[in-house]
């Protein structure tokens, strides 16, 4: 999945997560660090423009102004609040 097409990385930790040309995004690693993003896949299957690391969380913007986060809460994995 990541051989080709991948338009940007990011770390965070000890993860790290690709954008692809499609607007996916794929991750790996320490799954605490955001290298499991099972929790919301389905959100960063399609229409992803950007995407940032902390030291163990990520973000991705999408194309509709929506923000996506997994990882270490305390870190900003979860903006649900």
């Amino acid at each position: 999945r990541l051989s080709a097409g991948v338009r940007s990385i990011a770390g965070a930790g000890m993860a790290f997560a690709a954008l692809k040309d499609t607007g996916e995004v794929v991750t790996w690693g320490d799954a605490g660090s955001g290298g499991d993003c099972s929790a919301v896949a389905d959100r960063l299957a399609t229409g992803v423009n950007s995407i940032a690391g902390t030291q163990g969380a990520f973000a991705a913007l999408k194309d509709t102004g929506q923000l996506v986060t997994w990882g270490r809460a305390a870190c900003g994995g979860d903006c649900s609040a």
